[in-house]
């Protein structure tokens, strides 16, 4: 499992904001949770260990929810990117810890979510091209 680090490939073209195409984020009530949760992720073989990384709160405050800024500019996002992101900041000034994991299809997607469903969790979001589907 990786140490979360914000980088461009995590952004949308149009704004910044923070729109990780094909993977998820998932956010559980504490740090350890989050961590069990990914390696049991990487040990059952539904993803690799580059394909997860550990996020913290102190990321989602200073790496994720800065991203908020741009992508509302120059007009408000038509989308939902900033109300997600300010969904995962409210949850992290709580505590809140995360997952962001490599999803790049459906069934990845749904062999994720058998396992975080397990254990409880706050928010699940998979960012699809031109969309963040609510994986609840």
């Amino acid at each position: 499992m990786k140490k979360f680090t914000l980088d461009s490939h995590m952004t949308s073209l149009i704004g910044g904001g923070f729109y990780p195409t094909g993977h998820s984020m998932i956010m559980f009530p504490s740090i350890d949770g989050a961590n069990r949760v990914g390696h049991q992720l990487i040990e059952g073989g539904v993803v690799n260990g580059d394909e997860v990384c550990l996020v913290t709160s102190k990321d989602v405050l200073d790496q994720i929810a800065p991203t908020v800024k741009g992508s509302d500019y120059p007009l408000p996002s038509a989308g939902t990117e900033a109300a997600t992101v300010r969904a995962f900041a409210q949850l992290a000034r709580e505590g809140h810890a995360g997952l962001l994991v490599r999803t790049r299809d459906e069934t990845v997607a749904e062999k994720v979510m058998t396992v975080v469903r397990q254990v409880p969790y706050s928010i699940a979001e998979r960012y699809r091209r031109l969309v963040i589907e609510d994986l609840a």
